[in-house]
This record gives C-alpha cells, sequence and structure tokens, in this order.
C-alpha cells in the first residue's frame, strides 16, 4: 500500500473524532521526506486547541499508525 493511502486510512480512523465537534480534516499531500500536510475545516478553523488537536492526537496517531511519517503539519488553502 503506498504511504499516502495508509495516511488516508489513517485519516478516516481519526476523522470520527473530529467531526463529533463539527471539524474535520482534509489530506492535502504526503511529501516523499514523510511530512503529512493537512486542511482542518469546519470548527477546527477557528478552535483554539487546534494546534493539541494536531499535535497531541492527529500526529501522534499518524506516526504510530504509518511507517515513515515524520511530521505533520496545518496548511491553509
Amino acid at each position: 500500500m503506498e504511504m499516502k493511502d495508509e495516511v488516508k486510512k489513517a485519516l478516516d480512523s481519526i476523522r470520527p473524532y473530529l467531526q463529533a465537534d463539527d471539524g474535520d480534516i482534509e489530506l492535502v499531500d504526503v511529501t516523499e521526506d514523510g511530512i503529512v500536510k493537512v486542511k482542518l475545516t469546519g470548527a477546527c478553523v477557528v478552535c483554539p486547541l487546534s494546534v493539541i488537536t494536531l499535535r497531541a492526537g492527529i500526529e501522534r496517531s499518524l506516526l504510530r499508525q504509518v511507517p515513515g511519517i515524520k511530521r505533520v503539519e496545518s496548511v491553509s488553502l
């Protein structure tokens, strides 16, 4: 399975927790060097805890589930 597909699968396992608080996440890109770029949407955009959610929740989960991931970055498009 390609790394991008693994990341999508991992994000699908996290998504219900974000959606429970009216937020969501979109995968923007996975770089060759293991950087995952995501866009937080919905309530996550204005939530003051979104940085904590990104690091302690999303990044930690992806690092555990997908070998080769180095970091998760939030981008705004």
